[in-house]
């Protein structure tokens, strides 16, 4: 963006309600968190935005379209899918001992890579349905390597 254009500090858009929006939420995420110069991890993103996007097409019964929001935070980004269906998803909450998933199943997994890989998630109802929610924080600075430091002030 030239920089005399304000960085937006949020991205929304439709999907479709089928099994298409899951690929195309992926690349859309990658774009708005580039657009919005967003401090997160895209890969984590991505990955967390398509099981959103997967679960609001398959546990939802409606032909209207899904909703991906992408929102800029002083610390990470927010992500939210909103769909029709009011009934809240799954449970977002840390799991207790013995109700992790069977890994052997296809399904089951998509809730707890999102409590496991995000900072926090929930759900909220909307005046239309519901929106799922989950932040990831900005990526710590990698340090680099020994003697690249900022050098001390001994002059």
């Amino acid at each position: 963006m030239p920089p005399d254009v304000p960085i937006p500090s949020s991205w929304r858009i439709a999907l479709p309600h089928s099994t298409a929006a899951v690929p195309v939420a992926r690349a859309l995420i990658r774009t708005a968190l580039a657009d919005i110069d967003a401090p997160a991890d895209c890969d984590t993103a991505e990955l967390l935005t398509a099981e959103l996007v997967a679960n609001a097409v398959e546990h939802t019964e409606s032909d209207q379209p899904i909703e991906l929001v992408v929102e800029l935070l002083p610390t990470g980004c927010q992500v939210e899918v909103h769909d029709r269906d009011p009934a809240p998803p799954g449970d977002l909450s840390r799991p207790g001992p013995g109700s992790e998933p069977d890994p052997w199943q296809e399904h089951g997994r998509g809730l707890l890579l999102i409590r496991t890989l995000s900072s926090a998630c929930g759900h909220r109802t909307t005046e239309h349905g519901k929106a799922v929610w989950f932040t990831l924080p900005a990526p710590h600075s990698a340090p680099g390597p020994a003697g690249s430091g900022t050098p001390d002030d001994e002059n």
